[in-house]
C-alpha cells in the first residue's frame, strides 16, 4: 500500500504484554511507548496503585494516545468468571468490570475489554445466559458514561478454554447482545485463529457486522513445542503459526472486508510479548517491521 497504515488504523500495543509487569516499571513502560510516534494507540489496564494510575492518565493525554483499556487481567488474575454457574461467582465477576468500566473513564478510554470464562459442556446452555446477564449489564452501566464494551474472542479447547468463541458461537452471542444494547462489540485476534482452527477470512467474514477491535499476534499450536498455546509469542517464533505472510493475508481480508476506513480507524494492537529472557522493546521493534513489511506487500 502507498498510503501510510497510520490512515486507516490507530496502531497500538498491548501494555502489559509488551512489558511484563514482572520485568518492567508500568510507568517507564508507558512512556517508552507514549514517545514512540508509530504508536496512535495503548491499551493499559488495572493499576491498583493510585499515583502509577493518575501518572499513567497524565502521560497519555500528553502524547495524545488514544486509550483502550484491557479487563481481561482483572478476570484472568484471579480467577472470576463472568459466565459463572454459581450466581455469586458470576456476580464478582460482574462487580470487577463496572469497576473495570470507572477506571477507564478515569483514564480516558471509551470502553473496556473481556473474555468470557471457563466452561463446562454439561452446563454450556446455562454459562451462555450467565454471560448474556453479566455482559448486558456491564453493557447498561457503561452506556450512562456513553462507553462501549467489548468482548474479545479466545480458544475453546487450547488454552484459556473461553465461553467464546469460536467465530459463528461469538456471532451468535454478539447477535443476541446487539438485540439489547449497542454499545456492545467484538475484539478478534490473529493470534487467537489458529488457536480456535480457523482463518483470517473465515473469522473476519462471519463476524464481519460485530467486529469493533482488532489484535494482531501470534501462538503456537503444535503440542509439545515451546510457547505451546495462547501465550502470543513474537511473530516468527520456533514453529509457530503466524509471520508476515499470514498478517498480509490478515491485511488482505479486512480490506476486502472494508475495514480501511480513513474517516474512523479502528484500533489494530498487537498483543506480542517476550519469551523466557527475550527483550520486550526488541520485540516491539522486531512487531514493527513484520507490520511494515506486510502492508508494503498489500496491494493498492
Amino acid at each position: 500500500m502507498r498510503d501510510s497504515i497510520h490512515k486507516y488504523f490507530q496502531i497500538g500495543t498491548i501494555q502489559w504484554m509488551s512489558h511484563p509487569p514482572a520485568d518492567y516499571e508500568v510507568l517507564d513502560s508507558i512512556k517508552t511507548i507514549c514517545c514512540d510516534d508509530f504508536f496512535d494507540a495503548l491499551e493499559v489496564t488495572q493499576m491498583k496503585d493510585d499515583t502509577i494510575r493518575q501518572k499513567s492518565k497524565d502521560m497519555l493525554a500528553q502524547a495524545h494516545m488514544r486509550v483502550c483499556y484491557g479487563a481481561q487481567p482483572r478476570l484472568l488474575g484471579t480467577g472470576l468468571n463472568p459466565n459463572d454457574v454459581d450466581e455469586e461467582g458470576r456476580k464478582k465477576a460482574e462487580q470487577t468490570l463496572l469497576e473495570a468500566v470507572d477506571e477507564a473513564e478515569y483514564l480516558g478510554a471509551k470502553g473496556i475489554a473481556f473474555l468470557a470464562g471457563k466452561w463446562e459442556e454439561k452446563t454450556k446452555e446455562q454459562a451462555y445466559s450467565q454471560l448474556l446477564k453479566t455482559t448486558k449489564n456491564v453493557c447498561d452501566y457503561a452506556a450512562q458514561k456513553g462507553m462501549f464494551v467489548e468482548l474479545e474472542v479466545f480458544d475453546y479447547d487450547m488454552d484459556k478454554a473461553a465461553l467464546i468463541g469460536p467465530a459463528p458461537y461469538a456471532a451468535k452471542f454478539a447477535a443476541d447482545m446487539r438485540s439489547m444494547c449497542n454499545n456492545f462489540g467484538l475484539v478478534v485476534d490473529l493470534s487467537h485463529f489458529p488457536t480456535t482452527y480457523e482463518t483470517s477470512k473465515f473469522v473476519i467474514q462471519t463476524l464481519r457486522p460485530y467486529i469493533t477491535h482488532l489484535h494482531i499476534g501470534n501462538a503456537v499450536v503444535k503440542a509439545g513445542c515451546e510457547a505451546y498455546g495462547d501465550q502470543h509469542p513474537r511473530f516468527g517464533f520456533p514453529e509457530s503459526a503466524n509471520d508476515t505472510e499470514q498478517l498480509l493475508d490478515f491485511f488482505r481480508v479486512l480490506k476486502e472486508e472494508g475495514f480501511l476506513n480513513a474517516e474512523d480507524p479502528y484500533v489494530l494492537s498487537f498483543e506480542v510479548k517476550p519469551w523466557m529472557g527475550e527483550d520486550g522493546d526488541l520485540i516491539l521493534a522486531g512487531t514493527k517491521r513484520v507490520i511494515n513489511r506486510a502492508w508494503a506487500l498489500l496491494e493498492d
